[in-house]
């Protein structure tokens, strides 16, 4: 059931909290192509260990993410996307483009359209 112009729909609502949260988006966003192991994440989007574990957390119980633990020595631990998680990579992607065409690269002095 849509909600009437200008009424906030909680679904929504509680969407937008989720993806807003800080590093959420972005580490959902590292591991569209493949799984990735927390020292990948980590390195790769500039987080604190704790926020990123802490994140990762958040994103299980949101159902985004699974984490796989391999009984390995040392004990190897992956996480992947669900089929939830997996269904923001249109989200993402549009925004990945919407950024290209509308946000200045820090290290670029070109003009935003």
């Amino acid at each position: 059931m849509r909600q009437k112009q200008g009424e906030m729909c909680p679904r929504f609502e509680k969407a937008v909290n989720i993806l807003s949260q800080r590093w959420t988006a972005l580490v959902i966003y590292q591991m569209l192509e493949s799984p990735k192991r927390f020292g990948e994440i980590q390195s790769a989007i500039g987080v604190s260990g704790k926020v990123l574990s802490d994140r990762l957390k958040n994103m299980e119980q949101e159902g985004l993410i699974k984490r796989d633990v391999y009984p390995e020595t040392p004990v190897v631990i992956e996480y992947s996307l669900t089929e939830k998680g997996e269904s923001l990579e249109p989200v993402l992607r549009d925004i990945e483009n919407w950024s290209s065409d509308w946000i200045e690269h820090p290290d670029s002095k070109e003009a935003v359209k």
